[in-house]
């Protein structure tokens, strides 16, 4: 009979543990999946950042400066933020043809969603003048 008891115990204790467990969490991406789909958003912003309206006399050149990924190692849902920074050069034109020229930099944020699959972008709202 205390076999049979203990038995029982040792099932249930058993039972207990694993479901205390719950699912296995998902593999998380490694850094060479991800990459190569930072490297989509950055090609997308660039495209889209040179389709200006030639009616407005803007021309603008995106050069991808860098794309950067760094590891989040307490976050599973979004283990990986990374950002893509540009340099931008943007030629104007006025109505009596004189060429204005300026360059500057710009920086977009993302991190990635295990949920979703996909770098989500992180709004960095600007500092207040």
């Amino acid at each position: 009979m205390r076999r049979a008891v203990a038995a029982l115990g040792a099932v249930l204790a058993a039972t207990l543990a694993a479901s205390s467990c719950g699912p296995p969490s998902p593999e998380l991406p490694a850094r060479e999946v991800v990459t190569p789909l930072l490297q989509q958003e950055a090609d997308a912003l660039k495209r889209d950042g040179e389709k200006l309206d030639p009616v407005l006399r803007v021309r603008a050149t995106w050069t991808i400066a860098g794309i950067d990924i760094q590891e989040r190692p307490n976050d599973r849902e979004k283990p990986w933020a990374g950002s893509i920074r540009f340099k931008i050069r943007s030629e104007t034109k006025d109505e009596r043809g004189q060429l204005t020229v300026d360059e500057f930099e710009r920086q977009f944020d993302y991190v990635y969603s295990t949920t979703i699959k996909r770098w989500i972008f992180q709004y960095q709202p600007s500092p207040a003048p």
